[in-house]
């Protein structure tokens, strides 16, 4: 019976170690094929121009080509659902940002996947910040004459979106939540649309990207109230952040980042965080992720996976005080 037992054992062990080397060599081999860089937007967007510019810098430091595919609709949640579903083997990685990989399940009851179960955060590659701007000609030339006129009109005042749980409607949402307001929500199929509309006079507010804005403010077509960033931005010295202007707490930046599916090897994991940090740290990278509005950050796996759950935690708050159901 001994005998038995630790020949049983023995084969265990072997066969433990075996499958151990055998995943340490297959991980010592990666990238030994091209890796799919899924973006769940459009071509054009913010999310597609950091793709593109990470995209390079990693076939460059991997050896391996890095092909950006774009797999966008319904809010990013057909791009992610087939992140989701990829082979954890390292050669799936995808563009995630505050949409779908923290807010979509307070919106979408069948979203066909768990942004934290399913997904291994990589890196965190930047913020992109929001600046509060209504028209040239608006009546409002500050945060608290909006918030009063807001108050004293509930529901009258509109603000353009891009759809539910994008940047500009949570934007909206919070200022709504901190100035005890209620405004009322347009949506478009495009944060351009409503910039147009806002100038054109059929909206009141956009909280639209600070890149996006910036065009428009520079030609005196609208004026900016605020940022949504807690500290001022070097892109926009002249705004001061909504929570320095009466709208204490008040923080909404969206973010990209780059998540991998769950069971990913770790090794890999951290290879492709080491790499992503190394470039984003490049003056050269960081100047281009400036024009695309996004402020460089660079945080691995670890830290990124804790600042995904608080964000997942603070929107969730904020959406169910909205009363937001999801469909």
């Amino acid at each position: 019976m001994r005998s038995k037992f630790l020949g049983v054992l023995l084969a265990t062990v072997i066969g433990f170690n075996t499958t151990a080397v055998q995943a340490a060599g297959t991980t010592a081999a990666w990238p030994a094929k091209p890796i799919r860089y899924i973006v769940p937007f459009s071509p054009g967007g913010v999310s597609d121009g950091v793709a593109r510019l990470i995209a390079e810098q990693l076939s460059s430091r991997l050896g391996q080509q890095v092909i950006v595919e774009n797999k966008p609709g319904v809010s990013g949640i057909v791009g992610t659902q087939l992140a989701a579903r990829a082979e954890p083997d390292g050669y799936t990685i995808e563009g995630g940002t505050i949409t779908t990989h923290a807010v979509n399940p307070f919106f979408k009851k069948s979203l066909g996947y768990d942004p934290v179960k399913d997904f291994t955060p990589v890196a965190l590659v930047g913020m992109v910040s929001n600046a509060l701007v209504v028209r040239a000609d608006s009546p409002y030339d500050t945060v608290q004459q909006l918030v009063d006129a807001a108050r004293a009109q509930p529901d009258s005042l509109t603000y353009g979106t891009a759809g539910p749980g994008t940047s500009q409607h949570l934007s909206g949402q919070l200022f709504q939540s901190i100035s005890g307001t209620r405004l009322r929500q347009i949506v478009y199929k495009g944060g351009s649309q409503s910039m147009v509309d806002l100038i054109g006079g059929q909206i009141d507010i956009v909280f639209d990207t600070v890149a996006a804005a910036r065009p428009m403010i520079d030609a005196k077509r609208v004026k900016v109230l605020g940022v949504t960033s807690a500290e001022p931005l070097d892109s926009l010295p002249q705004a001061k952040p909504l929570a320095d202007l009466g709208l204490p707490g008040f923080e909404m930046q969206s973010w990209q980042g780059i998540f991998a599916p769950a069971g990913t090897p770790t090794l890999i994991v951290d290879r492709l965080a080491q790499e992503i940090a190394a470039a984003v740290n490049t003056p050269e990278l960081r100047a281009k992720l400036l024009q695309l509005g996004v402020t460089p950050d660079g945080r691995g796996s670890a830290e990124f996976s804790k600042f995904q759950q608080a964000e997942v935690e603070k929107w969730g708050k904020v959406i169910k005080q909205a009363g937001i159901q999801a469909d």
